[in-house]
């Protein structure tokens, strides 16, 4: 999947802003399968890095687009086992060290794809390995999960650890209540959460301290009235959404900021309308896929998370996103798994786990986010 942006920008060919703002399913789909011809274009390996990132972000935005069928299986598995390590960890692209970030996302299309198995029967090592590989990368002292075995922490690393371990159905390798401290320990007293201790709210990072505390089952630690209130100043008059106090709005915010808002049940505190049309006029709607803001150039990582945003809003057309979780045709039950997760932590953590469809895949976090 190539990354390369362009060539179309949001809004009208123009520039302008078009009158009539409908979603282009078929184009953006046509979009989203073009970009891998791509490969004569200097951005397309200098965005190599992002590779399986990549891949997720294009799938996903052509389930929710009702495509799944948009991208080719076989192919797809043979590029995400292609980026396997001896280790059970996985790279950006082929030749790539391993890292966190890369492995959850290819646990996460092996599962929209309902080919979680072929870890087992051609990967190396099983999912057991890819398991023990992610475990591996815990603080037992503080929780805390590193990106790789060069140390690096983050938020984004913890949630990414309970996502991927989840699907595997693996959760138990993990100290869970460790997590759930350190999760706690980087909240703030306007209700976010950072990076790390101390560290700014940002609504990137409040989706992963939010997301693990949903995976474990302790979103009774949320002030979700204090987060409600913080993550709902994130709209501009535009409509749409920074990730921040005093920055410009980003599409991409409205998965990051209305999925956390629809897990603490306040998606009701935004104007939905609003930020809906502000998400149509950044798509291209000649050539597919959308940008950040209108007028910037289209890229996958925005089409994907526009796209997710309008689900979460219930916008016709696209197929229904979980809040935590993006559709796919996993085979996993979710009641199974709530049932996995209840039996084995209910001694260390309270609350329930809950889905809210049949989808277990989700939909980030897999990028640094846009400062």
């Amino acid at each position: 999947m190539s990354l390369v942006s362009g060539p179309g920008r949001g809004g009208a060919s123009d520039g302008g802003v078009p009158e009539d703002l409908k979603l282009v399913i078929e184009n953006h789909v046509k979009y989203i399968q073009i970009l891998d011809t791509r490969q004569d274009e200097l951005e397309y390996w200098l965005t190599e890095h992002l590779r399986l990132n990549g891949v997720y972000w294009g799938l996903t935005a052509l389930h929710l687009l009702g495509h799944p069928e948009g991208l080719p299986r076989d192919a797809t598995i043979d590029f995400v086992l292609s980026c396997q390590h001896d280790d059970g960890g996985f790279g950006a692209a082929p030749g790539h060290d391993a890292h966190m970030l890369y492995t959850v996302s290819a646990v996460q299309i092996l599962a929209t794809i309902n080919a979680v198995e072929e870890l087992d029967r051609r990967g190396k090592g099983g999912m057991q390995r890819v398991g023990e590989y992610i475990a591996d990368l815990q603080n037992r002292d503080t929780g805390c999960f590193a990106g790789d075995e060069w140390g690096e922490t983050d938020t984004r690393f913890l949630y990414g650890a309970l996502n991927a371990l989840s699907l595997l159905q693996l959760l138990p390798l993990i100290d869970i209540t460790k997590a759930v401290d350190h999760v706690q320990s980087c909240a703030n007293f306007d209700g976010g959460y950072g990076v790390s201790p101390g560290a700014e709210s940002h609504a990137g990072q409040i989706f992963t301290c939010v997301g693990a505390l949903a995976i474990s089952g302790r979103l009774d630690l949320v002030d979700k009235d204090r987060l409600g209130g913080w993550l709902s100043e994130r709209q501009l008059p535009n409509g749409g959404l920074n990730g921040r106090p005093e920055k410009l709005e980003d599409v991409c915010y409205s998965w990051w900021v209305v999925s956390s808002l629809a897990m603490i049940d306040r998606l009701h505190w935004i104007d939905g309308e609003k930020l809906a049309a502000f998400i149509l006029r950044c798509q291209d709607p000649e050539k597919g896929g959308l940008a950040d803001r209108p007028g910037d150039m289209v890229d996958v990582f925005h089409t994907h998370f526009g796209i997710a945003g309008l689900s979460l809003l219930r916008f016709p057309g696209l197929e229904i996103v979980d809040p935590l979780h993006a559709p796919s045709n996993n085979k996993t039950n979710p009641e199974q798994l709530k049932l996995l997760i209840s039996r084995n932590y209910s001694e260390s953590v309270s609350g329930h786990y809950s889905l809210q469809s049949n989808v277990i895949v989700t939909a980030g976090p897999i990028r640094r986010w846009t400062w």
